[in-house]
């Protein structure tokens, strides 16, 4: 089986979030789906097949299924486009979040996804174990907590307990704050799903973009996610959705025997 390691909100070699992607002409079991993933242990691999006129498109962290990925469907979409020769500029893809669709415009995808919301709760004690800084905000999405600091350089040098992260009753914690050069800046931790730190999500930004975009009064904005890898990505809120857009690299190929 052919497979493909992109680095996705990126056009550097090192940086970005490495998604594996692994086209296939049939599914194969979920058990060996989930060995494969846990192989190539990076954050997400992407598996799809092609179908008429869409690609079933799956995400896979080493541990578990996930229901949306942003960074490995941009990577599934470079893949298609760029290493498969697809010949139009719009990808559809069907998944477990519903239709996805992937716009190509020169050297940036743009993902169309679906919107997240960010609701009232209580602050959780162990977040303020684990977040040694004072949140200006917080709130949780669909799957997301998130938390809003003080400002970049906050957010830049937060060493969290990722133990205590790992309690929070959410698939990962967002810590936020507004961006220097950029609209906003943001980190992602999953160690719930198996990721203590995860270079560069898209899917946190369906519920960041509306999040910022209510608290800048702008609907286009510009973001940075300043992990150690970093990656760059240029957002739209649309209401009901958002455009998550970014550049790809393609980093290795190869074949897997199964």
């Amino acid at each position: 089986m052919d497979y493909y390691i992109i680095n996705a909100f990126t056009t550097e070699r090192f940086s970005g979030n490495p998604a594996a992607v692994c086209p296939l002409t049939e599914w194969l079991p979920d058990s060996t789906l989930l060995k494969i993933a846990a192989q190539h242990n990076l954050s997400e691999t992407a598996f799809f097949i092609k179908e008429q006129n869409t690609f079933h498109l799956r995400w896979f962290t080493p541990t578990i299924e996930v229901q949306l990925c942003g960074h490995a469907t941009l990577a599934a979409a470079h893949v298609i486009f760029h290493e498969l020769n697809y010949p139009g500029e719009e990808i559809i893809f069907t998944s477990l979040s519903g239709e996805l669709q992937v716009t190509r415009n020169d050297s940036i995808y743009t993902l169309n996804f679906p919107v997240d919301t960010l609701h009232e709760t209580n602050y959780p004690d162990v977040l303020i174990k684990a977040i040694p800084k004072t949140a200006q905000n917080w709130g949780i999405g669909k799957t997301f907590f998130l938390v809003e600091l003080k400002d970049e350089d906050e957010v830049h040098a937060l060493i969290p307990d990722i133990s205590l992260l790992k309690q929070v009753k959410a698939a990962g914690v967002i810590i936020t704050a507004k961006g220097t050069d950029v609209d906003f800046v943001s980190r992602v931790f999953a160690p719930q799903s198996g990721i203590d730190e995860d270079p560069v999500t898209g899917s946190a930004h369906c519920l960041l973009i509306p999040y910022w975009a209510k608290k800048l009064e702008k609907q286009q904005l510009v973001a940075r996610q300043i992990s150690k890898r970093g990656g760059l990505l240029y957002c739209s809120n649309l209401g009901d959705r958002v455009l998550i857009g970014g550049k790809a690299q393609t980093f290795a190929l190869g074949k897997m025997l199964i």
